[in-house]
């Protein structure tokens, strides 16, 4: 019996690269997973595939040689696993899941041999205030000086590279061209000046900080760059943004989180304000793109909040 990747991995895989594209990954899927369980030294054995699970690799739960529980994560090149590896090993467990052979090579699929977690449990099962509450202490711990000689873009160049889809969206949908104006000239005051350069997560968010054995909350899934602390935030400033969306003092509870976020972690509100905004027209049109248009909507109304 073959291995199967999960029917959320399959629908997001062929959103973010093309059908086609995506289809050649898929189509090694089992192949990638028989190698990386019989991966000279590793002796992993398969308890099953985490469903739905993410949208950019499958996780798969299984137990190593010495009867440890732990996680296989196999993603495709594109998601970048050699970068989130380079990222946890620097980390070192501090504030984000561990890495179990940190000094490996990577295997076959480059899959990331990981510490077993609540997956059952993140943030988002917490109550709004306790959840950022936890977030803000959680992430902290991640803004570290990067390596010497990383791998890691910045954001300036993430940003630049996120830009140009932006300005084509926007040149096809004149309603959303005013927004998207916007956010990019936000993006570009910010990215002007100076600023920091430490190692920040990239997609933080209440459902990345996963309850955990050797600390209550850890944070997985990055997708890591250099930067500063507040676009960080930006992500986990529009968390919940159906709950917002449905309440009718949901402008005023967004612009309110930006300045509590800001207060609570000693970040320029002014400069998360501008990543929030850039951040979710970005998210809002990207998704629109892809024809994920409730998730587009939602993103591009919490954006006109701002």
């Amino acid at each position: 019996m073959g291995f199967e990747p999960p029917q959320r991995l399959v629908r997001a895989l062929g959103e973010a690269y093309g059908r086609a594209a995506a289809d050649v990954w898929l189509g090694r899927f089992d192949a990638l997973v028989r190698a990386e369980l019989t991966e000279e030294g590793r002796g992993l054995v398969l308890d099953r595939v985490v469903a739905p699970g993410g949208r950019s690799a499958a996780v798969l739960l299984v137990t190593t040689a010495d009867g440890v529980p732990a996680v296989l994560k196999i993603a495709p090149p594109e998601a970048g696993p050699e970068l989130e590896r380079a990222a946890l090993a620097h980390w070192g467990g501090w504030g984000a899941v561990r890495l179990l052979d940190p000094q490996a090579p990577a295997g076959p699929s480059g899959g990331l041999l990981l510490e077993r977690l609540h997956q059952e449990m993140s943030l988002r099962s917490l109550p709004e205030a306790k959840a950022l509450l936890e977030a803000a202490g959680t992430v902290r711990r991640l803004w570290v000086e990067p390596p010497p000689g990383h791998p890691f873009e910045s954001v300036t160049e993430r940003t630049a590279r996120q830009s140009g889809p932006m300005r084509a969206f926007a040149a096809a949908d004149p309603e959303v061209e005013p927004l998207v104006e916007a956010a990019l000239a936000a993006r570009d005051a910010l990215v002007a000046g100076p600023h920091e350069t430490l190692l920040l997560h990239g997609n933080f968010r209440q459902s990345k900080v996963l309850s955990g054995e050797r600390a209550p909350w850890l944070t997985v899934g990055p997708e890591p760059l250099v930067g500063e602390r507040a676009y960080d935030l930006a992500r986990l400033a529009r968390d919940r943004v159906e709950d917002l969306i449905a309440s009718p003092g949901g402008p005023v509870t967004a612009r309110r989180r930006v300045k509590k976020l800001a207060e609570s972690l000693d970040v320029d509100q002014e400069r998360l304000h501008g990543w929030t905004l850039f951040r979710a027209v970005e998210s809002g049109t990207r998704a629109l793109a892809e024809g994920r248009r409730q998730t587009g909507e939602l993103s591009l109304e919490f954006a006109g909040w701002l």
